[in-house]
């Protein structure tokens, strides 16, 4: 019997994601290194009826037939919210922390180990190449943020759903910013906004006003939305700005 360990998530994405772990390994397991949760599943922030359970196989070499092994089960998991895992290597994980210093800072912040040995818990983040990617988003996600406005249209609806929708992305890099100045990310997402605060001193009212959208769906007026825009893209411009500033 292969020991699956779900402590650490949340109840709910435990129940959800435990048969699609089982059936996997059921079927090919003696070229998996490791398994993990990551994301909400394993933080005060998961929401039973939207949030997704994802995962991490990380395989001792990449072998294209466990893609093939994965693919139909999409269809009959996807329906429990459970995504689709991403796959790696320790060889890839190994020569990727350059390149991905926020997705593996997250990973190595949030992350359960259900099987096999942890990797993910003593990877280190540099310091340089951090720094360059949360400069790089913050500057994608002006040029989104003034693109997503003009696409709207003036539809409010439209408006509310690009500006909601984008907080999901803001929350790892905000835990990367962080670490660049020199705090301990923390893990639940009110934290790490009032924390990235606390650690860059501009006012984060804005994100925590657009989480709570994400989350409560709110009818905002044109003219809220409007303000509400206006607040987000500058907090954005301003930590683009600190994060162009910081030294290496």
């Amino acid at each position: 019997m292969l020991n699956i360990n779900l402590e650490k998530l949340n109840p709910h994405a435990a129940e959800k994601i435990k048969p699609f772990f089982e059936d996997i390994l059921g079927k090919y397991h003696e070229n998996i290194h490791s398994i993990y949760v990551t994301g909400t599943a394993i933080t005060d922030d998961f929401d039973i009826k939207r949030s997704d359970v994802n995962s991490i196989f990380v395989l001792k070499d990449m072998d294209l037939k466990f893609l093939k092994l994965i693919a139909p089960l999409g269809k009959k998991y996807s329906k429990h919210k459970v995504a689709a895992p991403l796959i790696m290597t320790p060889e890839y994980i190994r020569t990727s922390l350059d390149v991905f210093p926020i997705e593996f800072l997250n990973f190595k912040l949030i992350h359960a180990s259900v099987y096999g040995d942890d990797i993910l818990k003593d990877i280190e983040i540099g310091r340089i190449n951090l720094r360059l990617q949360c400069e790089r988003e913050l500057k994608t996600k002006l040029i989104l943020l003034r693109q997503g406005y003009i696409s709207s249209l003036g539809d409010s609806k439209l408006l509310t759903e690009n500006i909601a929708n984008s907080i999901t992305g803001y929350i790892p890099l905000f835990r990367g910013i962080i670490m660049l100045f020199g705090k301990e990310p923390p893990v639940s997402q009110g934290n790490v906004i009032t924390t990235l605060s606390e650690a860059s001193g501009i006012n984060t009212d804005v994100f925590v006003k657009v989480l709570k959208e994400k989350h409560e769906r709110i009818k905002l007026s044109i003219e809220d939305l409007d303000t509400i825009f206006e607040d987000y893209y500058t907090a954005t411009e301003q930590l683009e700005r600190m994060v162009n500033e910081i030294k290496e």
